[in-house]
Formats: C-alpha cells, sequence, structure tokens
C-alpha cells in the first residue's frame, strides 16, 4: 500500500493536520484518546513519517556516514559490524560507501554523504589522499570526521588507530627471539602513515636489539603482488627464514607462494603478520599474528564519535592495544 499522508488521516478522522502530526509525535496537547485514534488509524494505513522532510526541517537524519577504500576486507568488515552494532543501539543508521583507493571516488563520496545529510562520518582515507579540505568541509558544517586505521597525518583531526608502531614493534621482537636471520618484510603502500610507522618500528628494533639481521623490504599492495613477491624472494638462494606480512592481504598472497611451491611452515620458511585474527586460524599449522582487532577499533570508534555529537571532550588520538597470537608458524 502507498504511504498514507497526514492529510488522509485528517479527513479520515474529521481533525486538523497540525493535530494528527502532533499526536504521533505525543504531544502533551493532545488529549491520550485522540493519541490512540490517530495512531490506530496510522497503523491500519501503514503511515510512515517522511524521514527526508523531517531532515529538510531539523537538518537531524540519525544518518552517520562510514567511507573505506573497501568493503571486501575482513578487516573493515569487522570494523563496520562494530559500528553498525553501536549505532543501532543508540538510534542511528549508517551509509556506507568505498573509495576503491581512488580519490575521485571519495570526493563524489563525500558529496553524497553531504546530500543525504550525515550527522557524522568514519573514514579510512584511500592511498591517493593528500587533501584533506573535503573532509575540513564536513567539519566546518559541524559534522564531526573521525577518522579510522587509515588516518590522515594532518592535526586538527579525530583519530582513532591501531597501536602500529607498538604492533610492528611486536612483531619484530617475536622474529628476533627465534634468532631469524634473514627476514622479508612486506609492507602496504608507503604513501599510507599507517606504512609509513610500522615500517620505521619494524627497522627501529632490529637495529635496536639484532643490526646484523638482513632486512628486506617490499611493498606489494595486493594479494597478487605479495604472491609474486614471495615467490620470487622463496626461489632465490640464500630465500629467506622468516617473512613478515603487515596485513591480512599480503599473508593471503604470501601463503598463496608457500603453497605452490610446496614449502613447509615453519620447517622451510617461517611466517609471522599482523592480523585482525580470521585469516591466519584458516592455515595449518595457524599463522603467529600480531593482533590488530577491526572489531575492538569500531567500537573505540563510536565511541569517540558519540562524545563528538554529544559535544562532549574527546581525545584527539585514541588507540587500541595490540598482543601477540601464538600460532605454530614461526
Amino acid at each position: 500500500m502507498q504511504q498514507s499522508t497526514l492529510k488522509k488521516l485528517s479527513e479520515v478522522l474529521g481533525i486538523s493536520i497540525s493535530t494528527v502530526s502532533r499526536a504521533l509525535k505525543d504531544h502533551p496537547d493532545i488529549s491520550d484518546s485522540t493519541k490512540s485514534r490517530v495512531k490506530e488509524l496510522a497503523a491500519a494505513l501503514e503511515y510512515e513519517p517522511n524521514n527526508y522532510a523531517v531532515q529538510l526541517r531539523t537538518r537531524q537524519s540519525n544518518l552517520l556516514g562510514l567511507l573505506v577504500p573497501s568493503i571486501d576486507n575482513f578487516f573493515y568488515d569487522s570494523f563496520i559490524a562494530a559500528v553498525e552494532e553501536d549505532a543501532r543501539i543508540h538510534g542511528y543508521s549508517v551509509m556506507i560507501m568505498q573509495s576503491r583507493d581512488k580519490v575521485l571516488t571519495e570526493t563524489a563520496n563525500l558529496q553524497l554523504f553531504r546530500k543525504n545529510m550525515i550527522m557524522g562520518l568514519f573514514a579510512a582515507i584511500s592511498i591517493e589522499t593528500e587533501d584533506m579540505a573535503p573532509f575540513r568541509k564536513l567539519e566546518d558544517m559541524k559534522v564531526p570526521v573521525v577518522f579510522f586505521d587509515r588516518v590522515t597525518e594532518a592535526e586538527g583531526f579525530h583519530k582513532v588507530c591501531l597501536a602500529d608502531e607498538e604492533a610492528a614493534r611486536i612483531a619484530a621482537e617475536a622474529i628476533i627471539d627465534k634468532k631469524k636471520k634473514r627476514v622479508l618484510a612486506l609492507f602496504g603502500h608507503p604513501h599510507l602513515s599507517i606504512t609509513k610507522i610500522r615500517c620505521e618500528s619494524f627497522q627501529r628494533t632490529f637495529e635496536k636489539h639484532a643490526p646484523k639481521t638482513k632486512i628486506t623490504v617490499a611493498y606489494p599492495e595486493n594479494i597478487q603482488e605479495s604472491k609474486r613477491v614471495a615467490l620470487e624472494a622463496l626461489r632465490s638462494k640464500p630465500r629467506p627464514d622468516v617473512i613478515f606480512c603487515m596485513g591480512d592481504m599480503i599473508l593471503i598472497g604470501v601463503m598463496y607462494a608457500v603453497h605452490k611451491l610446496k614449502l613447509k611452515v615453519p620447517d622451510d620458511i617461517a611466517i609471522i603478520g599482523i592480523s585482525n585474527g580470521l585469516i591466519p586460524t584458516m592455515y595449518d599449522p595457524k599463522i603467529t599474528y600480531v593482533e590488530t582487532s577491526g572489531h575492538k577499533l569500531g567500537k573505540l570508534a563510536f565511541a569517540q564519535m558519540l562524545s563528538c555529537l554529544r559535544n562532549e571532550p574527546a581525545a584527539e588520538k585514541v588507540m587500541v592495544e595490540s598482543m601477540l597470537i601464538e600460532g605454530g608458524s614461526l
């Protein structure tokens, strides 16, 4: 049935449109009997309020935007689930868009968010993002922006991060404890702050505790590239005795290479990664990894957003701590 209008309810009940509207909102000036009659008829006629009209009038949509590079990523999937769960509890809906790591797509998505009058935005920036003006425009419109995972290096924004420096240090120390001498360290796109922080921390840990370790660094951006880099390294002599994978997509590519060459983990090659937790459990033996939880990050990000929406004090930067999860791969 088509959405009934306030006018239709008014005509059937023989009362004014304003009375119908106030009755539906439980206005104290309207009697309980009138409220009951209006609500019973509204339910029978499947009346639904015109939310867009309400948005235009109040400039409030109870809609939050969520921008990720890609939805088909286990880390972002768990982050989205956590945010959506808490948003629903607090009466918000979530509009999800993906940039596919293209700044033009990202900018177009930000325009859509503005047109839909979002009240706040969660954002993980694309690898091409340099100009923060589109995000500052939202802030100027009193729409808080909370960056997560892939955060801007610019000051003045709220950021919710994984403990990237700590995660890389923990992974490096685990490798050093196993007395590995030839390390292939695979990181993400070198443009991203998360890559810079993890790479610097990883190398700094070796310089401090095991300076004679040979470390080869590469920056594969996807599964296929990490597979190619790993195959090339594993076919060389002497090959690395351990591979560090900065993220799950890199780990998947590396494991493709390991299986293709029929190498045994950890006898022929040791593996350690930084992960959300699901992918390492899919291999035998399970991969040793430093946990960086998308779910925990999502919970923290929503708490940060809620503080902003309520005009409560909120730290500019907060972090989720990391921990080593032992598998059998190192």
